[in-house]
């Protein structure tokens, strides 16, 4: 697996509003990004939510079906795992 992966995806929120999930994903660490469209600054802060782990895992399992991912997704198992998400 390369050192980081980035993945990323936009999504409606029940409000309306896009929200945009960046996460890096590294050997050793899980870092979460959030944006909304109606707000001007990346949050690093929050913590993901239960479906932001299911659309990481449901992302890393389509690109382990197409031969890349499993690494990472076994990885971004054992995150949420230990964050108990």
């Amino acid at each position: 697996m390369p050192a980081k992966k980035r993945i990323s995806w936009t999504l409606r929120c029940e409000d309306g509003v896009k929200r945009e999930t960046r996460v890096e994903v590294s050997r050793g660490d899980i870092k979460w990004q959030f944006k909304r469209a109606d707000e001007e600054r990346w949050d690093y802060d929050s913590r993901p939510r239960p479906e932001d782990w299911d659309m990481l895992e449901q992302i890393l399992e389509r690109r382990a079906g197409r031969g890349r991912g499993m690494t990472t997704k076994e990885l971004v198992a054992r995150f949420r795992r230990d964050a108990g998400a």
